[in-house]
């Protein structure tokens, strides 16, 4: 299986519809708050630090996530809008996506907040739980 990461910048990605609509069924927002934002471009993911990266098993859109500013703690950023489709969980998707935004990141704070049930892959790439301000997770450098 071969993935692939491209940088968001013009336009959401092909396939990312029926992405949103499969973390709908499972109970997710988090993309349809990503297509809301974009539209209404209010998130761009365009701020210093901040990157939207999409990523792709062949030519199919697999995974989605992004880093933005941390609003509680300055000069920290976020990871955000997390979601690998399930035909490509437990491939290495969700870890591509976040290996490449903390390579790509100088910050010494990264937070996130995990969805339920994603708690040991963000534990497994450093984070600590840390229960404040909108987040479960901290990464510190």
């Amino acid at each position: 299986m071969r993935i692939r990461l491209e940088r968001v910048v013009d336009a959401l990605p092909a396939g990312f519809e029926a992405l949103c609509a499969e973390a709908r069924a499972e109970g997710h927002g988090m993309l349809d708050t990503l297509a809301a934002e974009w539209s209404s471009g209010a998130m761009r993911f365009n701020r210093p630090g901040e990157m939207l990266l999409a990523s792709y098993v062949d030519d199919a859109l697999a995974g989605i996530g992004g880093l933005t500013q941390e609003p509680a703690i300055p000069g920290a950023l976020r990871m955000r809008r997390f979601y690998v489709a399930l035909a490509y969980r437990r491939y290495g998707v969700g870890r591509a996506l976040a290996d490449a935004l903390l390579r790509q990141t100088t910050a010494r704070t990264i937070t996130c907040n995990a969805a339920a049930g994603s708690e040991a892959f963000w534990e497994a790439l450093g984070f600590v739980p840390d229960w404040h301000d909108g987040r479960t997770h901290l990464h510190a450098r």
